[in-house]
């Protein structure tokens, strides 16, 4: 039997997802979680074989950074992140910190255990149509341009950036500039959003 902990915000959703993977004979739920904290919380108490952790979950750590530490805690545990917005910049982060599967929420629920039973092989599995978005989809930004719209996100200002990147504030404003023109974003944290939404901060 597989052992599944359910990661999911919205409630409704959690619990007819948990009923109809419950019904499959090999799969069994064993731990729910309504947000990133939790999330982690449940699988260091409950150790499943595989998190099935939504992406997009308001309050903490979102799903990725959720699996992430979870991954960094207990290497062996499979995590399958689903998505209702299937942004395939997400891609390359969600494999680099470990993640299995990669699905959309548009799946339904018997292929989203079929996703499980793979990664639980020791096998991965990306959605087609993610992959394939992924690698038309390159970052034009430097890597000094990501620093600042990472801080940015967090709610920096540039004076704060530029201390902690130690650099001139003149100079991050300029990276600021240069990464807004290339996106085509008006602001500062609009060009951070879009680098965050496409993957690649």
């Amino acid at each position: 039997m597989i052992t599944v902990l359910l990661a999911e915000d919205e409630a409704m959703l959690r619990g007819a997802l948990g009923r109809l993977l419950d019904l499959e004979p090999d799969l069994t739920v064993i731990a729910q979680a309504a947000d990133g904290d939790a999330a982690i919380a449940e699988t260091a108490r409950h150790t499943p074989d595989v998190v099935v952790m939504d992406l997009e979950m308001p309050g903490g750590p979102d799903g990725l950074e959720a699996a992430g530490r979870i991954l960094a805690a207990r290497p062996g545990t499979r995590i399958v992140l689903v998505t209702r917005h299937a942004r395939p910049g997400v891609l390359t982060r969600a494999l680099r910190v470990g993640v299995r599967g990669f699905v959309p929420k548009s799946r339904p629920a018997s292929q989203l255990a079929q996703v499980i039973r793979e990664v639980h092989g020791g096998r991965r599995h990306v959605d087609p149509d993610i992959a394939a978005s992924a690698l038309t989809l390159d970052c034009p930004l430097t890597e000094r341009e990501l620093d600042v719209l990472r801080l940015t996100r967090e709610g920096l200002s540039v004076r704060e950036i530029a201390a902690r990147v130690h650099l001139a504030a003149g100079t991050v404003r300029n990276y600021l500039s240069s990464a807004m023109t290339k996106v085509g974003e008006p602001s500062r944290h609009a060009a951070a959003r879009y680098a965050f939404e496409r993957g690649w901060l």
